[in-house]
């Protein structure tokens, strides 16, 4: 398994908001694009819910640093993305490639590491339905 690492900055969209419909900033927004495809309340794991998010960066883009309150799992669809969580190492993750982040890491960077070309991250968190998506770390 691979070391603590999310790149769930994929999610800086939803900072403020756990909502099951889409989010897409303008085009000239420096964030990343990111799509809720399901939030689902687990049957099997009492008070907990599932969520099935898109990321999608554009060439150079950023997230901002940030925090999970749930467990993350990220999956690279396409391009590639450099990931890297407090007291570990900077990792630049490609298409096929998967990472976990624990619930409470902090992400200091997740971003395309390609200037030229897109990526796109797919990510499954497991949280409770009052726990954030994502927290903003301040400097």
């Amino acid at each position: 398994m691979k070391a603590l690492r999310f790149c769930a900055a994929s999610l800086a969209a939803l900072a403020l908001t756990v909502s099951a419909s889409a989010f897409a900033h303008e085009s000239t927004d420096p964030s990343e694009k990111v799509t809720v495809l399901q939030d689902q309340m687990l049957k099997n794991v009492p008070g907990k819910k599932a969520m099935m998010i898109e990321v999608d960066y554009k060439p150079g883009q950023a997230s901002i640093a940030h925090k999970h309150e749930g467990t993350a799992m990220a999956y690279v669809l396409s391009g590639s993305i450099t990931s890297q969580v407090k007291g570990e190492k900077a990792v630049t993750y490609k298409a096929g490639e998967y990472w976990y982040e624990a619930a409470g890491s902090e992400h200091l960077v997740s971003k395309n590491a390609s200037a030229t070309e897109s990526a796109k991250l797919l990510v499954f968190m497991v949280l409770s339905p009052d726990e954030k998506v994502l927290i903003p770390l301040k400097n």
